[in-house]
């Protein structure tokens, strides 16, 4: 009878990750001095409890931010973050990976913030090889300035997701088959920042920042990096194929997963570039292997 309670439990299990989707390794948390260090106006990050906590602090002379202390050729990264709070029209909180390179790599969240009462806007990136032009935003489910939530990347050699709180909002699948360029050979450092837009941001820059508002504060902990390190010149992670998300279950989304991004493209896109025929007239190749059309 004990036998056969383990069997059940153990196909439980199986079934439980078949249907509830693999989610990357749980994000561990660690001190901001870790992984990171300050990169433009020291005196607008503020330390609390020991670093495991950042604030960046934007007012009418600057913004702030920091940056990695390693470069990666892919992994999982992640953030937690609040972003600021009541009117933040024109602020713009950013967390992406970028390649040194003129030709360069880069992998964006970008939070644009807006007026009292109107929800945040998240807009995504990815640019391939110098080329961008791919965004796509939407409006969260919750107030990203109540508490905080996690945002993180995880990039492997097939593709290249986006999560929320372990929601996929976005993929971006290798398409080089089809002509389209995939980062896989120029290791990225990460970067987090905290400036004013206001001459885009918010409403196409028609919103200003209000700066009798200010300071506006965003704040940070988790600083959670798992990758695969290397120097800038690397033209590949040497522990490839080795590692988790090389894995199987981590070279595409499963079913549960594509459910839960179509209820994001559903109820919270408010701009897709794939569906853009104003801008793109023909859509990009790898919008159909992004389930993007």
């Amino acid at each position: 009878m004990g036998r056969l309670s383990s069997t059940l439990c153990l196909t439980f299990l199986i079934l439980a990750t078949v249907a509830f989707g693999v989610p990357p390794k749980k994000s561990i948390n660690v001190p901001f001095g870790r992984n990171y260090f300050p990169t433009w106006a020291f005196d607008h990050i503020k330390y609390l409890n020991g670093g495991s906590e950042v604030h960046l602090v934007l007012d009418k002379y600057t913004g702030t931010g920091f940056q990695s202390k390693g470069s990666y050729l892919f992994g999982h990264f992640s953030m937690h973050i609040k972003m600021v709070a009541g009117d933040s029209a024109g602020t713009v909180t950013a967390f992406y990976l970028s390649s040194q390179n003129s030709e360069h790599d880069e992998i964006d969240f970008e939070f644009l913030g807006n007026r009292t009462g109107q929800p945040y806007i998240l807009q995504t990136n990815v640019f391939t090889g110098g080329a961008g032009n791919r965004e796509q935003r939407i409006n969260l489910w919750f107030d990203p300035s109540k508490d905080y939530h996690s945002y993180s990347v995880l990039w492997n050699m097939y593709q290249i997701v986006f999560f929320v709180d372990d929601v996929p909002i976005r993929v971006f699948k290798n398409s080089k088959d089809v002509g389209v360029k995939f980062p896989f050979n120029q290791p990225m450092k990460i970067y987090s920042s905290l400036w004013n837009a206001d001459d885009w941001a918010t409403r196409g820059g028609l919103e200003k920042t209000n700066w009798e508002k200010a300071p506006f504060v965003a704040s940070y902990r988790g600083f959670h990096v798992d990758g695969c390190e290397a120097s800038v010149n690397a033209k590949f992670c040497e522990t490839q194929g080795k590692r988790w998300w090389d894995q199987k279950e981590f070279q595409d989304l499963d079913a549960n997963q594509y459910k839960r991004l179509k209820w994001v493209r559903k109820r919270y896109t408010i701009y897709n570039y794939c569906t853009d025929r104003v801008r793109f007239p023909v859509p990009p190749p790898e919008c159909r292997r992004d389930r993007d059309i």
